[in-house]
């Protein structure tokens, strides 16, 4: 049952042009950009360790690793998806916030406006 709920949570979003750029941008710039460098927002900021949107677009599967990135470490901690079971009781180590899956497909179409140099 647990490996069922895990392959149901880690499956694919919906394509990105189901998604609003412009919600995506800010779900990115408010919470995103605490770790990670997101395009020309903050291109000095970021965490070094962790890789920035423009670097993570340039993979041949960065839709998937965006579409499910609230299930890659260390996301899970800090991420809450509506509907999507949490898989660990760790505490957060940053301020957790809640989106929906509609918001990820939102982060999906402003990904996609990223130039990924590629």
């Amino acid at each position: 049952m647990i490996t069922a709920v895990l392959f149901l949570s880690l499956a694919p979003t919906g394509a990105a042009a189901d998604g609003d750029e412009e919600i995506g941008r800010k779900i990115a710039y408010r919470h995103c950009a605490r770790c990670h460098v997101v395009g020309d927002f903050n291109p000095m900021g970021g965490i070094g360790s962790t890789p920035s949107f423009q670097l993570l677009r340039k993979r041949t599967d960065w839709r998937e690793r965006f579409g499910t990135f609230y299930n890659r470490r260390p996301h899970p901690v800090h991420v809450r998806v509506e509907g999507v079971r949490q898989w660990t009781n760790l505490p957060p180590n940053a301020e957790p916030f809640t989106i929906t899956q509609d918001n990820v497909d939102d982060i999906l179409a402003f990904v996609e406006t990223i130039d990924g140099g590629g």
